[in-house]
This record gives C-alpha cells, sequence and structure tokens, in this order.
C-alpha cells in the first residue's frame, strides 16, 4: 500500500508520540502506534512495521543494560511467549484487516479498562509464583503478535510480581521482548508482510524513535506515572472506539 505525503506525516508523528510514551512509561510504544496508523495502513502493514522499530531499538537498550538481565524469569518465560507467538502468526496471516481492526478496537477498549483498574487498585503490590509464567508468557505473546502490543504488559505484571528490582525489571521485559520480535518478524517476513516499502520507511523513522525515546527517559521523572497510566488507558479507549466506529 502506497501512501500520500499527509499519510507519511501522520506516521511519523504517530511513531514520535508512541516512542516519546514509551521512553517515559518503559514500555506501550505499539500499543500507541498501532491503533493510529491503522486509519492510514492496514494491520498486516502496521503491525509488522512498528515490530521492526521497536526490535531495532531495544538492540541498543540490550547492548547498553544486559548485563542487569534477571536469567531465572527470563528463561521461564522464553517457552510460553514463542507458543503464543507462533499460534498468533498463524491467524495475523488468514484473517481479514477488516475482522483484525474490528478486534483490535475491542482489545484496546478491554485493555483500557483494564489499566484504569489495575491503576485504582493497585495490582502492581502483587505478588505470585514461577508457574505464572505460563499464562504471562504465553497469553502475552499471541496478544503482542496479533495486534503489535498490549499482551506484554502480562510479562510487566508478572515479572513486577515476582519482585524483580526496577532496573533489572525492565531491561528482562526488553529482553523478553527482543526474543518475542526475532519470532515476530521472522513470521510476518516469512508471511511476505515487508515490502520494499515498509523497509525503507523503517529506515526514515528511526531517527524519529531515537530522539522520541531520548526525550521521553529524560522526561520520565516529571510526571507522576499512575496519571501518565490513566491518561494512557482513555487515549486507548478513544483510539479503540474511533476504530470501531470506522
Amino acid at each position: 500500500m502506497t501512501l500520500s505525503l499527509w499519510g507519511y506525516l501522520w506516521v511519523a508523528l504517530t511513531i514520535f508520540v508512541a516512542y516519546f510514551a514509551r521512553g517515559m512509561s518503559g514500555f506501550g510504544a505499539c500499543m500507541i502506534a498501532v491503533p493510529l496508523m491503522a486509519f492510514v495502513m492496514p494491520l498486516q502493514q502496521a503491525v509488522p512495521l512498528c515490530s521492526l522499530l521497536a526490535f531495532t531499538l531495544f538492540i541498543g537498550l540490550l547492548a547498553r543494560d544486559r548485563h542487569l538481565i534477571d536469567w531465572p524469569e527470563l528463561k521461564r518465560l522464553i517457552p510460553p511467549t514463542l507458543i503464543g507467538t507462533a499460534l498468533a502468526l498463524w491467524l495475523f496471516s488468514v484473517l481479514d484487516n477488516r475482522i483484525l481492526v474490528t478486534a483490535l478496537g475491542i482489545f484496546l477498549i478491554v485493555y483500557a479498562a483494564y489499566m484504569l483498574a489495575a491503576s485504582l487498585l493497585k495490582w502492581g503490590d502483587l505478588r505470585c509464583g514461577p508457574a505464572w509464567a505460563w499464562p504471562a508468557g504465553g497469553v502475552g505473546g499471541f496478544f503482542d503478535t496479533l495486534f503489535g502490543g498490549g499482551g506484554g504488559s502480562l510479562a510487566v505484571i508478572y515479572i513486577n510480581a515476582r519482585g524483580v528490582a526496577r532496573a533489572a525489571f525492565r531491561i528482562t521485559v526488553v529482553a523478553l521482548w527482543f526474543i518475542e520480535l526475532l519470532a515476530r518478524i521472522g513470521g510476518y517476513a516469512w508471511a511476505g508482510f515487508y515490502t520494499a516499502e515498509t523497509l525503507a520507511m523503517s529506515v526514515f523513522l528511526l531517527p524519529v524513535i531515537w530522539a522520541a525515546t531520548v526525550l521521553g527517559e529524560r522526561l520520565s521523572n516529571r510526571l507522576d506515572s499512575e496519571m501518565f497510566s490513566r491518561l494512557l488507558a482513555v487515549m486507548l479507549a478513544a483510539s479503540g472506539i474511533s476504530l470501531l466506529a470506522r
């Protein structure tokens, strides 16, 4: 699908906002970007593009902080995550774009409700055993692959509930998503979702994601985390409603 100039500008602005938010919170870039990009391109183009951009960012983050990874927790999460990813790749390749957009709209509304509930009920204070790695990784990998994001929050909840220190927490989540993205990008490429236009667009957007990420990280301590989470939930709900109303 060839975009107009305004389409390219919309994608660039969307990516900047999404990665600025990711720099502030540590996650959520594709969850913000994909539904907004769905207004100008099919999900079968938006999700692979966002996945490729996230992958390039995670290479840099891992090179910087890999020594902080919590390896036992990462090893527990990898097998179920890859299983969920494989199942979603099959669905992604066979479902019609209209069905995917409708499913994404519903998912965003449900996910936004969950974010608000988690913020109000303080679910971040929960603790769990290692067996929860299987549902967290499997379901998370499935939704990440199908919609470009959202499912990763289950891994965030699981690792946080395991009591992992903050510095190790962030890079362990990044390491898991890096491995998941390897599988996802391979699957998208095998299914033929990477076109010359998609690859060229990813190169064009690389400076945008790095600038937005650096700016977001520098401003991350100036906004209350709970307020940010609630604002993000409202924005995701609005995106979901807009997609359903198309």
